[in-house]
């Protein structure tokens, strides 16, 4: 029996048992991008780290609703700012309505997303679809005594909730950290006090997108659509709320007091965050150029990068860190991620074309039984211990070393049991494709030129001809493919 999946909650600070509320089924909603501009590489992080949780916990077998909002409302970097939201500001420029902005970068969106192998989630909202239920939580917040209005603005009245509840929780802010942190802004004086977050705003005369609500013409804060898509399509209490660690603070606290002040209850058991991205050791981003676009990653066009990777090189670069550790980028740690995920590849080939014979003049080989249950064993480990990709790997890696040496003959196949050589091929081969996400990329265009290569490499072999067996070797090493001469016949490999 496996131990017990253990989850690190960033609420609680320590790591827990996974006990879903309502098991086998499980409620995971992730903060989605605001579609006003290009997907970055912390957003591609981000994603990858929860399709590899969702992947995981589909595959223990919980039914996972996995929701991940779109907001296409653009929101003003603080409550003081004036002017356009920043989707409304790029449709001015281009001459466009700001829903054909909303449009392009949630396809961009979807497109990077199939780029990585993510799967798609559960169900996909949008702000703009749920700006009534938005103003039916606003209107209970100020029932209950938790928000105000100030000409046809609404705002979280902070202080009020503290005092029967704590505002902070999560990212562990008091309320000095919190005025500190904002009393340098400006416009503040419409709030009761300057740590008060914005519910609705009232559009100025020249805010594109606004809609009407009770308090005036206007606008729904960032936060709050968050709070009310999570409970509307998981409930008022639900399992998993996760994002990057720049959300923890403001975004996620202050979903937390929305949700608590509406519903009396804490919304999400476990929180979950991803760790921000470095290039060289140095934080990525835009200021200092070392900011990767998912396409100048892949093509290689950025000048930080020596050549271009794959989209399922980057995935397996990215999953060789835990998601809550920073991510270093590299040329080396991409070029090593190369080497690793073509072994990987290779190694999934191999054990695809693995078949068992009985032979009775073969004795079963105890310890290595012993040993492959025990590497199989260990990768349920690594993910049950926070989704921890990089050991799983590891683990991985040993596992393909016993089919490896299977397959070269150094271990032979009847020495290891039907039930223990099923085992070997679903494990690895269902945590390579299901669990971490990863194929073959181009492989049906691959697969058919290279068999046709090795036919024609078999007859210039039987006659010969070593110009043309060389030559088909220097082409097809050329493309990053090796032909192995093997006692049972000719293979190829990904270069590793």
């Amino acid at each position: 029996m496996q131990p017990p999946l253990r989850v690190y909650n960033t609420l609680t600070k320590q790591k827990e048992v996974f006990q879903p509320r309502n098991p086998p089924f499980v409620g995971m909603y992730v903060c989605g991008p605001t579609v006003y501009s290009d997907v970055h590489m912390g957003n591609v992080r981000t994603f990858i780290s929860f399709d590899i949780i969702y992947r995981y916990l589909l595959h223990l077998g919980y039914k996972v609703r996995y929701v991940r909002n779109i907001t296409d409302v653009g929101h003003l970097e603080n409550d003081a700012d004036e002017g356009d939201d920043k989707i409304a500001k790029k449709a001015k420029l281009e001459n466009l309505e700001p829903m054909e902005i909303v449009q392009r970068y949630t396809n961009g969106f979807h497109n990077v997303m199939e780029t990585f192998n993510t799967l798609p989630p559960s169900i996909e909202p949008s702000a703009t679809g749920h700006l009534i239920e938005q103003i039916k939580m606003i209107e209970r917040l100020i029932e209950k005594g938790f928000a105000y209005e100030r000409n046809g603005s609404v705002y979280f009245d902070v202080l009020a909730y503290n005092q029967s509840n704590e505002y902070g929780k999560l990212s562990g802010r008091v309320l000095e950290d919190l005025y500190t942190y904002t009393r340098q802004l400006d416009g503040q004086e419409e709030k009761k006090n300057s740590y008060d977050f914005a519910l609705w705003k009232k559009a100025s005369p020249a805010h594109i997108m606004r809609w009407p609500s009770p308090w005036s013409d206007g606008y729904p804060g960032w936060h709050l659509e968050c709070s009310v898509m999570s409970t509307k399509y998981l409930g008022e209490e639900f399992d998993i709320h996760g994002g990057g660690m720049d959300l923890k603070f403001p975004h996620h606290e202050c979903e937390i007091a929305q949700c608590v002040g509406t519903h009396g209850k804490d919304p999400a058991k476990y929180w979950l965050h991803t760790n921000m991205l470095t290039v060289n050791g140095q934080k990525m981003s835009k200021s200092l150029g070392n900011s990767y676009l998912p396409h100048e990653l892949i093509s290689g066009s950025h000048e930080l990068l020596d050549k271009g990777y794959s989209p399922m090189t980057v995935r397996f670069f990215m999953l060789q860190s835990h998601y809550a550790s920073t991510l270093d980028f590299s040329n080396s740690a991409l070029h090593a991620a190369q080497k690793g995920y073509f072994k990987m590849l290779n190694g999934l080939r191999v054990s695809r074309e693995l078949k068992r014979a009985e032979d009775e003049s073969i004795a079963i080989n105890e310890k290595a039984v012993k040993q492959i249950n025990q590497i199989c064993d260990n990768c349920y480990r690594a993910m049950n211990d926070d989704f921890n990709t990089a050991q799983t790997i590891a683990h991985l890696f040993n596992l393909l070393k016993k089919i490896n040496s299977i397959h070269t003959g150094g271990l032979e196949v009847a020495a290891i049991d039907q039930a223990t050589f099923d085992r070997m091929q679903s494990t690895y081969q269902s945590f390579v494709t299901k669990v971490l996400g990863l194929k073959e990329e181009n492989a049906a265009d691959k697969n058919g030129l290279i068999s046709s290569l090795l036919k024609i490499y078999n007859e210039a072999k039987s006659a010969k001809d070593y110009d043309k067996v060389d030559e088909i070797r220097n082409e097809l090493k050329a493309q990053g493919i090796i032909i192995k001469d093997m006692k049972h016949g000719v293979e190829w490999a990904l270069e590793e």
